[in-house]
């Protein structure tokens, strides 16, 4: 249930502004209601906002009743800081806007503004010679030895023959275009190298061509400029809300996943997801790839279900995780993949037998450094026991996390005190990747209390770990599936 506030808030934004979205959803993440005043949707409030705010052009500025509280870092700053937060969240929720507070405008100033509707892609110069090599027979098997067949592969030598010859180029520049087909996550090496070269033993193959179980494969274009994870990011974070608002329940609990199967907004994102295969991440900062492959796993797994049906046995689940894919920068990444190999920085997942990722996997290089615990409270695995699923972005992603983790921690499916019978029961998320909340049943139960909002359960925790003496245990997991019915039509 949302806060119920006697005042309101205002946030000032612009579409297809990050800090906006971060601002929008670090609310929504509190629970508390918010007018969104769009600059291009109501042109005419710039004017008025220069003047509330002294002059700023930028934004979002954010306001609670009368109170100006800024932009997105001082916003972000506030809600860090719980007692100063907690004095302007009492002003919202006690009193009525005054006299002097802004108002939301009248809907009839409200001018059409474009939004994204559809993705196009003008194709470049390498998705041409991706569809020449094809029509020329470049690309098809080779024989390597008496036993060993390349499928749908090219030769390095052949390929620096036919350019020179048909682009009418020399080596050098044969070569450099070889070398951008891998740079840009066209083509893959048969060895591991990522350096091209025309050996007679140095065979690639197309990106497109090298996993056709992935669920963003098909028809492969190649945009002008090859988007970056931050600019992928922000579009697929506004597509996010706008599914999500529709097809998944006010407390993010519930998925209607046969609604979001059949909406034109999907359709856009299946379009969308095959940028992934040339997405450049490998100069990723762990804020951007926390963000971004979150949002991933967690639309990767609603596209699982939506292609293949909602997992219901523990085989059906193991095979589920290990093979829902997508091919991201080059290389393939199962839920897997990402949950335990990235943002758990190459850790066994419960089941495994091994670390996801190998000596000399190119994707370690991909990988956190340092797992991150709170990932946990943010990825949704399609069960009932899960956290509630929301967007999430770059700019503020530490906060974020918190605020999910605090909202995990307070619910009665992350953590249950029966301060009378000294008992403390935690989500069965705590006993599967228990190394990453601590060493002990004691300093996990820390790792908890200290990721806890301040309340009455957190007083209670802190009144049974100070008097030591506890019993402690972990709650069944739920695996029923986290489905929101749609409605009839």
């Amino acid at each position: 249930m949302s806060t119920e506030l006697k005042g309101r808030i205002l946030v000032y934004s612009v579409i297809g502004c990050p800090h906006c979205v971060a601002v929008k959803d670090t609310l929504q993440a509190l629970q508390l209601p918010y007018c969104d005043v769009s600059l291009d949707v109501f042109p005419s409030e710039r004017e008025q906002l220069r003047t509330r705010t002294r002059g700023q052009s930028s934004v979002p500025q954010v306001f609670f009743n009368n109170i100006y509280l800024g932009g997105s870092i001082q916003f972000h700053a506030l809600v860090d800081d719980k007692e100063e937060f907690g004095k302007v969240l009492h002003e919202v929720k006690h009193n009525v806007a005054p006299l002097d507070a802004p108002v939301p405008p009248d809907p009839s100033q409200a001018v059409m503004a474009n939004s994204m509707t559809e993705l196009v892609c003008e194709p470049d110069e390498y998705h041409v010679l991706v569809e020449q090599m094809r029509e020329m027979g470049l690309i098809r098997d080779h024989k390597d030895g008496l036993f060993s067949v390349h499928q749908k592969s090219f030769s390095g030598k052949a390929f620096v023959q036919w350019v020179m010859h048909t682009k009418r180029l020399e080596e050098s520049a044969a070569m450099d275009m070889g070398q951008k087909l891998i740079d840009r996550c066209i083509s893959l090496s048969l060895t591991p190298t990522n350096v091209f070269s025309t050996a007679d033993d140095a065979y690639y193959r197309l990106v497109e061509d090298d996993d056709t179980t992935a669920l963003n494969i098909g028809e492969y274009v190649v945009c002008g400029n090859i988007k970056k994870v931050g600019e992928f990011a922000e579009d697929l974070h506004r597509l996010l809300l706008n599914i999500y608002s529709t097809y998944v329940s006010y407390d993010r609990k519930r998925i209607d996943y046969s609604g979001i199967g059949r909406c034109p907004e999907f359709e856009t994102y299946m379009q969308m997801s095959k940028q992934l295969m040339s997405i450049m991440i490998h100069k990723a900062s762990r804020e951007e790839k926390l963000a971004f492959f979150i949002n991933i796993y967690n639309t990767l797994m609603i596209h699982g279900c939506v292609a293949y049906g909602i997992p219901g046995t523990i085989w059906q689940r193991w095979k589920f995780f290990n093979t829902v894919a997508y091919i991201i920068g080059g290389r393939r990444y199962s839920l897997q993949d990402i949950e335990n190999g990235v943002l758990r920085a190459n850790r066994k997942g419960r089941g495994m037998l091994r670390r996801p990722f190998r000596k000399g996997d190119p994707r370690l290089e991909i990988a956190l450094e340092e797992p991150e615990p709170l990932v946990h409270f943010a990825l949704v695995c399609g069960a009932t026991s899960c956290p509630p699923i929301r967007t999430y972005c770059t700019i503020g992603i530490d906060a974020q996390l918190q605020i999910s983790a605090a909202a995990f921690l307070g619910s009665e499916d992350g953590c249950r005190i029966d301060r009378i019978q000294k008992h403390i029961e935690l989500s069965s998320i705590f006993k599967w990747y228990k190394e990453d909340f601590g060493n002990n049943n004691k300093e996990v139960v820390m790792f908890v209390y200290n990721h806890m909002d301040s309340g009455e359960k957190r007083s209670q925790l802190g009144e049974l770990i100070q008097g030591g003496k506890y019993k402690f245990n972990f709650l069944s997991y739920n695996w029923e599936p986290n489905i929101k019915q749609g409605r009839k039509t």
